[in-house]
């Protein structure tokens, strides 16, 4: 299996940040993609490759034209408001406040406008991971396209989360809906999110789309972030009602557990019938996972790799989150070598 990897994630540095002169710990730390990468190569899982550069329209194809523009000049717009280069973080602190009615002039208004969430810090290099987080995922997606069986973009910074015109939750841009929208031309694409967290940003971009399938399966958002998202009655609206299915599961879910569940999912996917799968690889539900909160051993990973890969749909795997480091890798790996042969 291909990986496709970029070292440019390395400018998103979230492991040092000092915010008013106070250190912030962030769980989403370059040492996770990086934990992966080295994993991938001690299993010589297949060739590592640098993600071809697609340009703006595939990511402008699902976000947002204003919304990108902000994302790639908010550090420089924050520098020049308060004279000073720091990191720009939201300044309210509710992620249930009521978004204005249309952009503010100002960057402060336009600073909290564009993200629902108040931990996610665009740093100088933000854009640039972003954007080539979301280039992984298309040459990904090339490669299916090409012929082959599944690809594995290894993205950071994550993006399911990420809405047609807002961030949070780690994610800036949506990787595995930019990558789903550009499969869309062949014909009807499938996504599963298997994150711990529900796809709140995946869900919104494909909610009315009768040709994409979104089925995700995490924890139940009465207890665990985003939330506001994330319930069994959220089907999907206009042309897309009924193709949007949630299973939101109790904390402490063990492999035995999910994969009852895994399987009703998979049911729904396989009666669908599209062109392209494309998974969203969380393994917070890893079993000790610093935020996660479910039971998955590496074990259940296998298998759940396993059950996915005997679908055989053209697959395209997109990481998202994960934070336990030192199962982080295996678990990757795997997963991932379900799909070999």
């Amino acid at each position: 299996m291909h990986t496709i990897y970029t070292d440019r994630h390395h400018g998103h540095a979230t492991e040092n940040l000092v915010i008013n002169g106070q250190p912030i710990e962030s769980r989403e730390t370059p040492a996770r993609a990086e934990a992966i990468l080295a994993a991938v190569r001690a299993a010589q899982l297949g060739p590592i490759l640098a993600p071809t550069d697609h340009g703006l329209a595939p990511i402008r194809a699902v976000h947002d034209a204003d919304f990108v523009m902000y994302l790639r000049t908010a550090y420089a717009q924050s520098a020049a408001y308060f004279g000073e280069a720091r990191p720009v973080i939201a300044g309210r602190n509710d992620v249930t406040s009521e978004r204005a009615p249309s952009c503010p002039e100002d960057f402060p208004g336009r600073r909290d406008y564009y993200t629902y969430d108040y931990e996610d810090p665009i740093l100088e290099m933000t854009w640039d991971a972003a954007y080539w987080s979301a280039q992984c995922a298309l040459t990904a997606a090339d490669l299916v396209r090409a012929g082959e069986r599944a690809a594995y973009a290894l993205c950071r910074p994550p993006g399911h989360h990420a809405m047609p015109d807002q961030y949070g939750g780690f994610c800036y841009l949506n990787n595995v809906a930019i990558a789903a929208r550009s499969l869309q031309a062949d014909g009807p694409v499938a996504i599963l999110d298997i994150d711990y967290h529900h796809g709140n940003g995946t869900q919104a971009i494909f909610y009315a789309d009768p040709a994409a399938l979104f089925c995700s399966l995490h924890a139940d958002p009465d207890f665990v972030y985003p939330f506001f998202w994330g319930r069994a009655d959220e089907r999907g609206a206009g042309a897309g009602l009924g193709l949007n299915h949630n299973w939101p599961l109790p904390l402490h879910m063990d492999d035995v557990a999910y994969l009852v569940v895994l399987d009703e999912a998979l049911h729904v996917i396989a009666d669908f019938a599209p062109r392209y799968l494309l998974v969203s690889l969380g393994l917070d539900a890893a079993e000790g996972d610093l935020i996660g909160k479910f039971r998955i051993t590496t074990q259940g990973f296998r298998e759940i790799g396993r059950r996915i890969a005997a679908l055989r749909f053209p697959t395209v795997i997109v990481q998202e989150g994960g934070y336990r480091l030192d199962t982080l890798g295996d678990n990757a790996v795997t997963f991932l070598r379900a799909f070999e042969g």
